[in-house]
């Protein structure tokens, strides 16, 4: 994982399409590259905070340090269908 220096430091783009915004976030130490879309209407701090939290999930399962626990879940499906 990133070394104590380099710790909080990462690139971080935002390019609007319509009314979505895709952001992109870099780990320059071990250029992991996560990237999500959410609204426009949504703000920059909390579509930055959103990436940023997807960044670090990456990078600590790249590691081995992730528990099943820390994986998102879906709810019990109670419908027949499916979830997509």
């Amino acid at each position: 994982m990133a070394s104590e220096e380099s710790k909080g430091e990462y690139i971080v783009e935002f390019q609007q399409h319509g009314t979505s915004v895709k952001v992109s976030v870099i780990d320059p130490v071990t250029m992991t590259e996560v990237s999500l879309v959410g609204p426009r209407s949504a703000g920059q701090e909390e579509l930055q905070r959103a990436a940023l939290a997807k960044l670090h999930y990456v990078m600590k399962k790249k590691a081995g340090e992730t528990k099943p626990d820390d994986a998102p879940t879906q709810p019990p499906q109670k419908k027949p269908g499916i979830i997509v």
